[in-house]
């Protein structure tokens, strides 16, 4: 036991210095696409964690479920919560920072949708093309999500899952989404938020914990649940209802088990080869982090549903 302990304090120590030495902090939507083109092209976060790069839902704060259907179920269990479900099945949906595209391919799948994937991530759109099966309604888009290409109304329901983190100007990030649904249609938005400054402000070490969550994974800013609520019903574009929940607590256990996965497929991780496996314990401190973050309410969960 001790043997294991200390090889354990060992990785973490080593995956802490790399961590001190670096970081990715944002500079403009290139350092976002050079990111994420990155993840891609080193596979480890796909060979870890499956096609759904965020965060599972667990059953009251339950871990009794396996990590990769722990995302599914926090696809479905969003689908539900925002009404996408109650749209028919060939309605047209716009999933904002697509990824590799898989809540793209449950939209479709499991609903019938007809999904259009963007992502600001070339190699993310290609990746997401070649795990798409043919004759499945997914098209994926190189574009930014502060320019949409799309007219106004072009969309039945709108979905972006952990997208606003990287997005410089939280306005117009929900003007955009908001311009491309249609009147009647529905928004669906899960998102890394903090904790609002106007409910307490960060201490100094909140401070410097927060400086590194936003310096390590290319965020500009987390905005809180209640700013982003802001964003939405000031909008022009907004002319509906909007509701918002705080499933910090369904989430919570990804963090510890995005980890574990790691240990779990050892196998996998050693044969991505020597660079993958330094970029893994890169990782470790910051969703640590992350864990510690959301576990004291620094940071919160926020799922947002509105109608246009």
């Amino acid at each position: 036991m001790f043997w294991v302990l200390a090889f354990g304090i060992v990785i973490f120590a080593f995956g802490l210095s790399i961590w001190l030495r670096s970081n990715r902090r944002y500079a403009s939507s290139s350092s976002v696409a050079s990111a994420y083109d990155s993840w891609t092209n080193d596979q480890l976060l796909e060979v870890l964690w499956g096609e759904h790069i965020h965060l599972g839902y667990y059953r009251n704060n339950s871990r009794n479920r396996d990590f990769r259907e722990s995302k599914e179920e926090l696809v479905h269990q969003l689908v539900r919560w925002s009404g996408l479900s109650r749209l028919p099945r060939g309605s047209r949906i716009l999933d904002v920072g697509c990824g590799i595209g898989g809540s793209s391919r449950i939209l479709a799948k499991a609903y019938g949708f007809e999904v259009i994937g963007i992502t600001i991530s070339s190699a993310q759109v290609e990746r997401a093309i070649c795990l798409t099966e043919q004759g499945l309604p997914c098209t994926f888009k190189v574009m930014d999500a502060l320019k949409l290409e799309f007219e106004e109304g072009a969309f039945d329901g709108v979905w972006s899952v952990e997208a606003g983190p990287h997005m410089p100007d939280k306005q117009r990030y929900a003007d955009e989404m908001l311009r491309v649904l249609r009147p009647g249609g529905i928004l669906a938005v899960a998102d890394w938020n903090r904790r609002d400054p106007g409910d307490r402000p960060m201490n100094q070490l909140e401070s410097l914990i927060m400086q590194q969550l936003l310096n390590q994974w290319v965020h500009p800013e987390f905005a809180s649940i209640d700013s982003f609520r802001r964003n939405l019903l000031t909008s022009k574009y907004f002319g509906g209802s909007i509701e918002t929940d705080d499933w910090t607590e369904s989430t919570l256990p990804s963090w510890i088990e995005s980890i574990f996965e790691g240990v779990r497929r050892p196998r996998d991780v050693l044969a991505l080869g020597p660079k993958a496996i330094l970029m893994g314990l890169r990782e470790i401190p910051t969703i640590l982090l992350m864990h510690w973050a959301f576990t004291t309410r620094l940071m919160q969960f926020g799922v947002f549903r509105a109608r246009g």
